[in-house]
């Protein structure tokens, strides 16, 4: 295999188990097992991917993808997808809420801060992560639909899993004014637009890290999954569903690449 055509035809079905002819147009992403078990009950399909670096599960032209963790797996993800040239991709994530958000809390980003490292193999530092428009105003009316709202602003994507304890990195964070932090968000972007992938993202505050007993803990985590999961997994299918039903593109011809 000489060319990158060649390597992620083959490498996306290596990954995920999944033929590259089998995978739906429009993509969720998620770092959890339990977004795509929850996804293939509620359609009756099978999950693929056991023993693979990622899973899937497909109904109705949707893929859901569990990728796993972190800004390297996202930056993977999104380079297997260039396989399939997918209409659209929704990330849906968890962060930590670093302002006024409550756990539970959706936040629906207009930008995200590189602090990652990952996304600068692929833009120079200057170009900022940005989502496309029109995805993410499709999940917004998603949102409101279900008569929920959410925040929206910035957030910070970083490498470090381990920083809660870090005084002067917290300091930083509220420099910057993100509206919250997590470790995948400004790779797809990047990776997105460096590969032509109409991509967007749908947050989903799972912790409160500046303060220590906002800090996620597993019991805290459980309570997060079974209150808030399966609404935040039903807004992503909601919005990938409208946007195949309106039959428009995401993306913008014009400005994007």
């Amino acid at each position: 295999m000489t060319t990158k055509e060649q390597i992620v035809e083959n490498w996306l079905p290596r990954y995920t188990g999944t033929p590259v002819e089998e995978f739906g147009s429009y993509i969720l992403l998620t770092n959890f097992g339990n977004y795509v078990t929850m996804f293939a009950e509620k359609f009756g399909v099978e999950v693929r991917g056991a023993g693979r670096a990622m899973q899937t599960a497909t109904a109705k032209d949707i893929t859901i993808i569990n990728f796993g963790m972190g800004s390297p797996m996202a930056a993977t993800v999104m380079d297997l997808l260039s396989a399939i040239n997918p209409k659209a991709v929704l990330f849906l994530g968890k962060c930590g809420g670093l302002k006024k958000t409550q756990v539970g809390d959706l936040i629906l980003p207009i930008a995200a801060i590189r602090g990652e490292g990952t996304s600068d193999d692929y833009m120079p530092p200057e170009i900022p992560a940005l989502p496309s428009f029109r995805l993410q105003s499709t999940v917004s009316a998603a949102i409101k639909k279900q008569k929920l709202d959410y925040w929206t602003g910035t957030v910070y994507t970083t490498n470090r899993r381990i920083w809660e304890h870090d005084a002067s990195f917290k300091e930083y964070l509220q420099a910057v004014r993100a509206m919250a932090i997590d470790m995948e968000t400004a790779t797809i972007f990047i990776v997105g637009f460096a590969n032509s992938i109409p991509h967007g993202a749908l947050l989903l505050v799972s912790d409160n890290p500046l303060v220590p007993e906002g800090v996620k803990t597993e019991e805290s985590d459980k309570k997060v999954t079974s209150s808030y999961v399966k609404q935040h997994l039903d807004i992503g299918i909601e919005a990938l569903t409208e946007l195949a039903r309106s039959g428009e593109s995401v993306k913008h011809l014009r400005f994007e690449n």
